[in-house]
């Protein structure tokens, strides 16, 4: 009896411990954020807002994902588009004309791209100071931004969770904001503006980065009546948006009320609702009926798992990234591109076109979703993959003249590549790179319809792909080029002919490991072998005599450099292991080689990259002090990432500040990483903690097997581990070093690793003795 309340207590106890977000997570200024990079974001993975004071006008900046300027890239429709031809150009030494053909456009044509939704605009009443802001926060477990002033009323705005609706209120109004009609200020009224798209200039008068240089020829036509505003943007090839705000007085509490929204409508689609009908159902329902159900919908967001660490900076970053993720990622919204719904409020054609790149962006984007219990929101990347599934396999066939399936490496909305630097924008390993979030989703739900209708599909052709691609010489396969992201930028040195650079070497092993893998799981014995004997053909990984990963086998490590390419093996993949002990040598030899290159030509996310390099090498300081580089350092105040340097201290020596999200993801992940990891088929739990984080604990992280756990450390000592098996079977878990009791379940201790057989539904609880 007593041990079956000490195993009732202690799961309990789990399922307290670590903290939801509090009031200390809030993103919180003393006055109004006054750029664009410092605002307030908002969003639900469709919709997007930016809140900040521009001038003398309070700004939200409008947003939506699928907002795409999709016209053809120029030169992308040459007969030279192809990997063979580009090969054919690297042996000549006519590397300018690949530049000519595939690369320049990509810098010079303003479209396809990411476009900018438009904004809502208040101005202050006659004798009424912005500058007199006393907060203005986000309160990241609800959503909802308030802004108040000394004197004025307050503003609150938040966007639905659940619906594509942005919503706006003024409370506490003064009597001289009141018309005495519609309870509206004329000052206060809602202005909304499309982006300035249109100019009377020249296009090719026109600065780089205008808006203008899209071309579209007429101003989009702008609709008002008293309450309600609506403009209606035509955009290339006959896709057009409509951006609609309506507004209202509510006697019942004394507030302003308003609504927005943004509907996207491709050529061939007509309008089937009205946008003021369905705005105006919208106010009948209410701010607070509204704010009610988004609330909800962040309270379930928030209970999938929390934690709690003894460092302030670094628990609030988390927090404040995982807020970010659930506004930007949904299972039916498009997959989270470089700026995600926080296109630049600048003026100008967002950076780098706010495309899709997969080279490391919307790879590292969806890093902490399976462990932080969000599988239902990861899944929106695969969807938006597989939706684009026929632009994918028609590039594959164009351009690498293979079966199977590879996926452009920068990329539109709609899947059609955009070219770029064209080693990384046309990788021949792409597809086996997003075969791992296709895999990891399997792994982590242990969902046998994902894994046939989707894990093994995808994987598979992607393995089919590289088979087909390589080429045997001798015994082992290679690669007619290989390249590195984004070692030698684009120059023709950036090509490794006939050869693997590590990067491509390691997602070639990765992919066929993984097919040969998930055909043994659906019992097809054949194609099992085939991809084992494919992976067999493989060479190991190019060395230098101390044992660290190389680039590529005529380069070695020696010049700082952001991405972390060659260590790919380590980190995300875990094909290498720091409990085998020859792995190890690789691991510690690859890391020192990392420090001693230095990080003068790091980014951010470079960073939050190492945070999860060291956690894998169980160096929890080391983990840590790089996830603080970041947090102080390459953040803004909005907790945006910024790829350089904001601090001053020498980080890098990139100090600019372009705004992309995978920086702010993977920090995410590296925290994750020190309190758990089942990469390798065994659940570790804390295996990456500081020796002075003495109390940390976590609730309901996810692992490989679809296992949920808990865990807490008590004044440096490990105290209880509760873990809920979703769908059954066996669970390996290596608890922290000391003797443990299994409280409740069936199993028995291997060494360090515990095993138990689990039935679905059921609960493991380790006590330490």
């Amino acid at each position: 009896m007593k041990k079956l309340f000490l195993a009732c207590a202690a799961i309990c106890l789990l399922n307290t411990l670590a903290a939801q977000p509090g009031p200390e997570h809030r993103l919180v200024f003393d006055y109004m954020p006054n750029r664009w990079e410092d605002a307030l974001p908002l969003g639900n993975g469709m919709l997007g807002c930016l809140v900040w004071q521009k001038g003398d006008h309070i700004r939200l900046a409008l947003d939506r994902a699928d907002l795409w300027d999709s016209r053809p890239m120029k030169g992308l429709d040459r007969p030279e588009f192809s990997y063979q031809w580009v090969a054919e150009q690297v042996a000549k030494g006519n590397y300018a004309q690949v530049q000519e053909y595939f690369d320049l456009p990509y810098e010079q044509e303003a479209g396809p791209t990411k476009l900018p939704g438009g904004s809502i605009e208040f101005y202050p009443e006659v004798g009424w100071d912005w500058d007199t802001v006393t907060s203005a926060t986000i309160d990241i477990r609800t959503g909802l931004c308030t802004i108040e002033w000394l004197e004025g009323p307050t503003l609150e705005i938040f966007i639905h969770a659940g619906r594509n609706e942005g919503w706006f209120r003024w409370s506490k109004p003064s009597k001289r904001m009141l018309d005495g009609i519609h309870g509206w200020s004329s000052s206060l009224n809602p202005l909304l503006r499309a982006p300035a798209f249109y100019t009377a200039r020249p296009t090719d008068s026109l600065d780089k980065g205008s808006l203008g240089r899209l071309g579209y020829k007429s101003r989009q036509w702008l609709r008002k009546r008293y309450d309600f505003t609506t403009f209606n943007q035509a955009c290339w090839g006959g896709f057009r948006y409509e951006g609609a705000v309506i507004y209202g007085y509510n006697p019942a509490n004394d507030t302003e009320e308003g609504v927005w929204t943004l509907a996207s409508y491709p050529a061939s689609e007509k309008d089937s609702v009205s946008t003021e009908a369905q705005l105006r159902a919208a106010l009948r329902r209410g701010f607070d009926q509204s704010f009610a159900e988004s609330r909800q919908w962040w309270a379930d967001f928030w209970s999938k798992s929390s934690v709690s660490i003894p460092d302030s900076l670094l628990e609030r970053q988390y927090y404040l990234d995982l807020y970010k993720f659930g506004c930007a990622a949904r299972p039916d919204a498009p997959m989270i591109n470089l700026q995600s719904v926080w296109t630049a409020d600048n003026g100008l054609l967002p950076p780098w076109k706010s495309d899709f790149h997969h080279d490391l962006n919307t790879q590292l984007s969806y890093w902490p979703a399976c462990a932080s219990n969000h599988t239902d929101l990861a899944a929106g990347y695969l969807n938006h993959l597989e939706k684009n599934d026929a632009a994918h396999r028609a590039y594959t066939r164009r351009f690498f003249g293979t079966g199977g399936l590879n996926v452009p490496g920068v990329e539109t909305l709609h899947g059609e590549p955009l070219g770029g630097w064209i080693q990384y924008a046309c990788s021949p390993t792409v597809s086996a790179w997003l075969a791992q979030h296709f895999y990891w989703q399997w792994r982590y739900t242990m969902d046998r319809s994902f894994l046939k209708k989707h894990a093994w599909p995808f994987v598979r052709d992607a393995a089919v792909h590289l088979e087909e691609l390589t080429r045997n010489t001798g015994p082992l396969r290679v690669l007619p080029l290989s390249s590195s992201p984004e070692i030698n930028d684009n120059h023709v040195t950036a090509w490794f002919p006939k050869t693997w650079t590590n990067y491509d070497l390691a997602l070639a092993r990765f992919v066929f490991e993984k097919a040969a893998e998930l055909a043994g799981e659906l019992k097809q014995k054949k194609e099992a072998q085939k991809w084992r004997k494919v992976l067999s053909e493989l060479p190991a990984f190019a060395l230098e005599q101390d044992g660290e990963l190389k680039i590529a086998p005529t380069l070695a490590h020696h010049d700082s450099h952001r991405h972390f390419s060659q260590l790919m093996a380590i980190h995300p993949l875990g094909l290498l292991d720091w409990d085998r002990e020859p792995d190890r040598v690789v691991i510690k030899k690859s890391l020192d080689r990392l420090r001693m290159a230095g990080t003068g030509a790091w980014t951010g996310y470079s960073y939050a990259w190492l945070a999860n390099l060291q956690a894998r090498a169980h160096n929890g300081a080391a983990a840590r002090d790089a996830l603080r580089i970041f947090a102080e350092a390459f953040v803004s105040r909005n907790s945006f990432h910024l790829n350089g340097d904001q601090s001053g201290k020498g980080y890098s020596t990139f100090t600019y500040d372009p705004f992309t999200l995978e920086g702010n993801f993977a920090f995410a992940a590296g925290v994750q990483e020190m309190l758990l990891q089942s990469h390798s088929g065994t659940v570790r739990v804390f295996p990456a903690i500081p020796t002075d984080w003495k109390d940390v604990s976590f609730q309901q992280l996810r692992a490989e097997g679809a296992f949920l756990v808990s865990a807490e450390m008590k004044d440096g000592q490990a105290l209880n581990t509760s873990v809920f098996s979703e769908n059954g079977g066996e669970l390996r878990i290596q608890l922290p070093p000391g003797e443990w009791v299994l409280q409740q379940g069936t199993g028995q201790q291997s060494g360090p690793v515990w095993l138990v057989s689990t039935k679905k539904g059921e609960r493991i609880v380790f006590v330490r003795k």
